[in-house]
Parts: structure tokens; C-alpha cells; sequence
């Protein structure tokens, strides 16, 4: 509550714990920006997931590394694990981006060597297990692209077993990567059971190839204006750095988190 409403006597907004989100896509958002330079041109970008707490309800949950492609503007994209109940046993994997246009169009791709059970091109079956580290990477693809584009791709690693897999690669006009972050995504309510999930080992590969450790982040919650709950909330461990909805949030948005070996 403002000075200015104290003043006028405006009473305090009342906050969002319960209910649907009633944002443009019927979700509830929150990410973690990372510290990095911001004209440092990358080619890769990667980060470890592990979901803590997974979810007990048949809702979709999106959790997500994305990063934006550069010189020239070639758009963004997302890589990770959802909780998708269209999905067999709920799980899927997403690599999906969208051009500059600023029209909504989809980036192109190559085709995916996942099965998609309902045939969605950015979303792929892919059986993920709780308690279970998993590297998101975007990085340069081997293969080739269309004349114009950068062919980028989409992988995850399964740190149990050691497995990757391929999830497709996605073309890009864009040379470069840039302005890499993490998020939750959760279109339950914001009552709903909680959620969490860990990321961690976050590593940035500069244009020379130079490797970047994130030691720090930035925490950002959708606006209750824009519809997100006001119970989610970000901390962070030894580790990493959590993600959990339905909680009290005491980290406010904007606060810079640091691992204790950053500090």
C-alpha cells in the first residue's frame, strides 16, 4: 500500500491466493532473469531442473529455460518439461519459439524424432521422472538450416542415466543467443496444491567460446494486474535456486538472489 493511498484512505489491494488466474493465457508466471552482461553475445545456454514437488493435479505445469535470438532479431524460445495431462503419464517435453514479427507467428523447425501423442509440433512425449536432474541446453546445431537462418537446438540431458535427447532443432534468423532466464509457468489455481522445482548449474558460453557461470539472479513475478497469483515465491538453497507456488512469498520481485559460494 502506497503513502499516497494511506493518505486518501484507499484500502489495500486485496491479494490473489486463491482462484483462477485471470490472465491472458490463464496462467501464473514467475522467472528468474539472469545477471549476466547484457550485450554479451552467447551461443549456448544451459541449466539443470529438478522438480522438487511435482504436481498432483491435472493441470498444466511449464517450466522452462528461454533465451532470445540476436543480430538480427530472430525472436525467442522455450525449452523444458511440462505436466501436461493431454500427455501420456502427464509429461512432455516443449521446444517451441516465436519469430520478431510480433504477430504470434511460430518459428519453423526440423521435425522432432519424438512421438506426439496429440501431434503438437512444439510439444514432444517425453517421460520425465520427479526428484530427477535434467540439463536443458540451447545451443548451435550441427546440421544445417534454411538459407537465411541459424539452426539452433534443443536438448535434454537425463544426469541419472546420462541419456540426451534431441528434441528438435528450431530456425532462426538470429546468430546469437541473449537474455537468458528460467520460469514457472502453472495454469492451476492459486490454491491449488503446491508445486516446486529447483534450477540450478545455470552456464552461458560466450561468442568465444568462453564459459559463463550465473552465480546470481533476478526475481521477477507476473503483476497481479496481469493476473498472477500472489502466493508464489523464490529462494534459494546450496544448490540452487527454488521455485513453489501456494506459499508465502517473502523474496519480492526484483531482488537479486545469489548462491552462497557467489557471495
Amino acid at each position: 500500500m502506497s503513502w499516497l493511498d494511506r493518505i486518501l484512505g484507499r484500502a489495500a489491494p486485496v491479494a490473489r491466493v486463491a482462484g483462477e488466474p485471470p490472465s491472458g493465457n490463464g496462467a501464473s508466471s514467475f522467472h528468474l532473469w539472469w545477471e549476466l552482461p547484457y550485450r554479451e553475445l552467447l551461443t549456448e545456454v544451459s541449466a539443470t531442473l529438478e522438480i522438487t514437488e511435482p504436481p498432483a493435479i491435472d493441470r498444466l505445469y511449464f517450466w522452462a529455460l528461454q533465451t532470445s535470438f540476436v543480430k538480427p532479431g530472430g525472436g525467442g524460445a522455450h525449452l523444458g518439461l511440462q505436466h501436461n495431462p493431454r500427455f501420456p503419464g502427464r509429461a512432455a517435453a516443449n521446444w517451441g519459439g516465436y519469430a520478431p514479427s510480433g504477430d504470434g507467428s511460430l518459428l519453423q523447425g526440423s521435425p522432432s524424432p519424438l512421438p506426439s501423442t496429440p501431434d503438437d509440433v512444439n510439444t514432444r512425449d517425453f517421460s520425465w521422472s520427479p526428484h530427477r536432474p535434467y540439463r536443458l541446453t540451447i545451443g548451435r546445431s550441427p546440421d544445417g538450416a534454411p538459407a537465411g537462418f541459424h539452426a539452433w537446438r534443443g536438448s535434454i540431458e537425463d544426469l541419472h542415466t546420462g541419456e540426451v535427447t534431441v528434441v528438435r532443432d528450431l530456425f532462426s534468423r538470429g546468430e546469437y543467443l541473449r537474455g537468458p532466464i528460467v520460469w514457472t509457468e502453472s495454469f492451476a489455481r492459486c490454491d491449488h496444491p503446491p508445486v516446486a522445482v529447483r534450477w540450478s548449474d545455470l552456464l552461458a558460453v560466450g561468442e568465444k567460446d568462453q564459459p559463463i557461470a550465473v552465480g546470481s539472479v533476478s526475481v521477477n513475478y507476473q503483476e497481479r494486474t496481469a493476473g498472477g497469483c500472489d502466493n508464489t515465491e523464490v529462494t534459494v538453497d546450496a544448490t540452487g535456486w527454488l521455485q513453489r507456488t501456494t506459499t508465502n512469498r517473502t523474496t519480492r520481485s526484483g531482488t537479486p538472489l545469489k548462491l552462497p559460494r557467489a557471495l
